[in-house]
């Protein structure tokens, strides 16, 4: 089979594309044809020996996927050749086929594009959980998204506009902007053009209920400065790659809360309703991911290379299939 592999840490360039031999199938697994994948900024870290989990070398990169089931071990169930299925781990999806545990599988709903179905799964999932369980967002509520034409970001824009949310898109360019506003954020703001503090307070004189933020940086003390009293702000990543130093008084004087978003941190009941709220959002139609981007999987380089940048808009995918 044919795969992206990284031979050794480094940029994006290192990836080279090689031909596998068929991976085997070990018990307690199932056998997955890949059709898409999508590219997440971890798996960027990932290739530069960069991220919080080192994945020895040579490995495949890639953490998301959607395809067809095409072998099932014996002593396996829950699924059956044929379906169509989505799935995360932390490497190995940009290649031909994986082989995983049926329970990092999902069953593609009705209707569902593959390409679709890739890119909902990380960037929507984190988003959906941090805005019910970390912000706990409610109608009417103020949100501040930071790097709001991202994967993670956009996804949070169409998510709490759902949840009947009032979002403040952050961005570093007018065509992210334009994208957040096309998926229901009410105001925009280019932090590149002037201070973000102010444009807050503009946008904002009454303070925000929440923030989600996936860039830190120079982008997180004016948005948590901006909370009103009693405020959320939840850090889900760096991608700017710089860990913000907030000053602790802000949050005495605001009494404010700063949360870490981790999946396993979410109590079981309250995931059981993120996800069948999610899975809904996806089969209706009602929320769909911003593909900005489309490569075959002979230039995953340039697919990597497109989301280390920052420029990428919504999610980047690897058409495989």
């Amino acid at each position: 089979m044919k795969a992206a592999v990284c031979p050794e840490y480094g940029p994006p360039e290192v990836v080279r594309i090689e031909e596998l031999p068929t991976p085997l199938l070990a018990s307690g697994q199932v056998r997955v044809q890949v059709g898409a994948a999508a590219v997440n900024f971890p798996d960027v870290l990932l290739v530069a020996g960069q991220y919080q989990i080192a994945v020895p070398v040579p490995f495949i990169p890639g953490s998301e996927f959607a395809g067809v089931v095409t072998e099932v071990a014996s002593d396996t169930d829950g699924f059956t050749v044929g379906d169509r299925v989505t799935g995360t781990g932390l490497f190995g999806a940009f290649a031909e086929q994986v082989c995983v545990p049926p329970a990092g599988l999902a069953r593609i709903p009705d209707g569902v594009d593959e390409r679709v179905a890739a890119a909902f799964g990380v960037a929507h999932r984190t988003a959906h959980h941090t805005l019910r369980s970390a912000a706990r967002v409610e109608p009417g509520d103020d949100v501040i998204v930071l790097g709001a034409g991202g994967g993670v970001g956009l996804a949070a824009v169409q998510l709490a506009t759902a949840l009947g949310a009032r979002v403040t898109a952050v961005a570093s360019s007018d065509e992210k902007l334009s994208t957040a506003a096309q998926y229901g954020s009410a105001s925009l703001i280019n932090h590149t053009r002037g201070d973000l503090r102010a444009a807050l307070r503009e946008a904002l004189p009454d303070g925000a209920h929440a923030v989600l933020d996936p860039v830190g940086g120079d982008l997180s003390e004016p948005a948590l400065r901006t909370l009103r009293r009693g405020g959320r702000f939840v850090t889900i990543g760096y991608a700017s790659g710089v860990i913000p130093r907030i000053p602790l008084n802000l949050v005495l004087v605001k009494g404010i809360q700063v949360l870490g978003f981790q999946f396993q941190d979410i109590a079981p009941d309250e995931f059981t309703r993120n996800e069948a709220e999610l899975g809904e959002l996806l089969a209706t139609g009602k929320v769909k991911p911003h593909i900005g981007a489309v490569y075959p999987l002979a230039e995953t380089t340039g697919a990597l290379r497109e989301v280390a940048s920052g420029k990428a808009v919504g999610k980047v995918v690897i058409q495989v299939r």
